[in-house]
């Protein structure tokens, strides 16, 4: 008899559990898999324990490291970030960043705004070319392009208010303006190769159709997608059966009608046609339009940078992302294989400009991995103005790295369009995490930079940022890439 009282008793605490982990709001992965998804936080509480006898060091993990997304998640959570005694990482890998601290760090006046929350762009957007809508954006930390679609709805609304909290941008990704990217958040409008949100009936591109998607939006900007770091080279294809109402309104295709984002785009075939559809766009909008891209044959970096010298038309900004970007589902041997990692990338088509003195014509934007304070600032030593943040910014909102993305399980429902999943994603927790890590991000880049003397982290010149290529050799970040210390320089005038 005892023991049937005992199993009543656990039976009902049991389902007690169950109870509350359904209808709370807090852990998508506990209202997805009630009782059982506590397995989970029980082996991440004594993780530390069972990875140092027996499985892998905090910084061995790929895409992200353990300790990557013990920051985020931390910093997300408003929960001490800081890690003890001492670091783990081996400071004699190859790659490994090397900071060098000022004797004499930054001493900000009595009168200086030193909040993070305006930590804004060095730069104009637009200004050289003076559209009607330039503006400087108030944040250098914002969200990369994440369609709907790809992320599901609960997703989008949490970076959405996340940004709009935090006054960074939020770029759509090519699927369109969805009703999920109207809570607030300043938009960037990107548009692919297959149009979404502002193509006609016939599937081509129409400046109607992008004008109707963008009425009453905050649209600050527009973005052509040329290519991503994750699928250069390749377009995409978006089942029938994945086009629900939702979407086939944010997107403006048909219900239930498989439809492709082919490798490239229609309207145009080389340079002078692209900077024309970049000039179209932004005569008919007055905001600034700008390129995306990966980084593959030098030959295109040329010409653009020629014929902006010499038209005096072309992009207002340029958004580079390195060939670790990966918020996309890919074709192996293209994600390990094809474009450059955003390092060498970027200082290639940098220094193309900047070698025709152009390098000040455009807002420079970068992504790759880019989403922590140290790579952040080695962006911005190599003359990046602002980052962008794609799966880092998914981790904010709950992604525990699953890497299920092209799957449709995500157990976290950030990446799916499965109603039970996404059933476990309360946008307004998810929003206040986001925008926890956006400040977060943009406090330790201001700190340090004040601990490299400067006052803006897009002041911090390369001689203060080294990279190790063997041993204890280590090689500064412009003398790695080949720049000139005058590019610098003319950028703090």
């Amino acid at each position: 008899m005892i023991w049937l009282i005992g199993l009543g008793v656990v039976v009902a605490l049991l389902l007690a559990l169950a109870i509350y982990d359904l209808t709370q709001k807090k852990h998508a992965i506990l209202r997805n898999f009630p009782v059982v998804g506590h397995l989970r936080y029980a082996l991440e509480f004594v993780g530390p324990e069972l990875r140092q006898y027996i499985v892998t060091d905090n910084d061995e993990e790929r895409p992200f490291s353990r300790d990557q997304r013990r920051w985020v998640y931390s910093s997300a959570k408003e929960e001490n970030p800081y890690f003890g005694f001492g670091t783990d990482s081996k400071l004699d890998s190859p790659q490994h960043v090397l900071i060098r601290q000022a004797g004499f760090p930054y001493r900000p006046s009595d009168s200086e705004n030193t909040d993070a929350h305006d930590l804004g762009s060095l730069k104009i957007m637009g200004e050289r070319r003076g559209r009607p809508g330039a503006f400087r954006p108030v944040s250098v930390v914002n969200i990369s392009a994440m369609s709907f679609g790809s992320l599901s709805g609960p997703a989008i609304e949490a970076l959405n208010r996340g940004s709009a909290s935090a006054g960074c941008l939020h770029n759509t990704g090519e699927g369109g303006i969805s009703a999920h990217h109207r809570h607030g958040g300043d938009l960037i409008f990107q548009i692919g190769t297959g149009y979404f949100g502002a193509r006609g009936p016939d599937g081509k591109f129409s400046i109607d159709a992008m004008l109707a998607s963008m009425e009453g939006q905050p649209v600050k900007a527009i973005e052509i997608k040329l290519s991503q770091g994750a699928k250069p080279g390749l377009g995409g294809v978006l089942p029938g059966g994945k086009v629900t109402q939702e979407i086939s309104e944010a997107r403006g295709v048909p219900v239930g009608l498989t439809v492709e984002s082919p490798a490239f785009h229609k309207e145009f075939s080389n340079i002078p046609e692209m900077i024309g559809f970049v000039e179209r766009i932004a005569d008919a909008t007055g905001v600034p339009v700008g390129i995306k891209s990966a980084v593959g044959q030098r030959d295109f970096w040329v010409e653009l940078a020629d014929e902006m010298k010499s038209s005096s038309q072309g992009p207002d900004f340029i958004s580079i992302d390195g060939g670790e970007g990966g918020t996309g589902a890919a074709p192996l041997v293209f994600s390990d294989h094809v474009s450059l990692p955003f390092r060498s990338g970027f200082a290639e088509v940098f220094t193309t400009f900047a070698q025709r003195e152009m390098q000040h014509e455009v807002t420079w934007i970068g992504a790759g991995r880019l989403g922590f304070p140290g790579e952040a600032l080695v962006a911005m030593a190599l003359g990046v103005d602002m980052i962008n943040v794609g799966r880092e910014a998914m981790l904010a909102v709950g992604c525990i790295q699953a890497q299920k993305c092209h799957s449709g399980h995500c157990p976290t429902g950030v990446a799916t369009q499965n109603k039970r999943l996404i059933r476990g994603l309360d946008p307004t927790d998810k929003a206040n995490r986001t925008a926890n890590y956006i400040a977060a991000l943009r406090y330790d880049l201001l700190r340090l930079s004040h601990a490299c003397g400067v006052a803006h982290p897009g002041l911090v010149p390369g001689d203060a940022v080294e990279v190790l290529e063997q041993g204890v050799t280590s090689v500064g970040i412009w003398e790695r890439f080949d720049y000139d210390p005058a590019w610098h320089y003319s950028r703090c005038m």
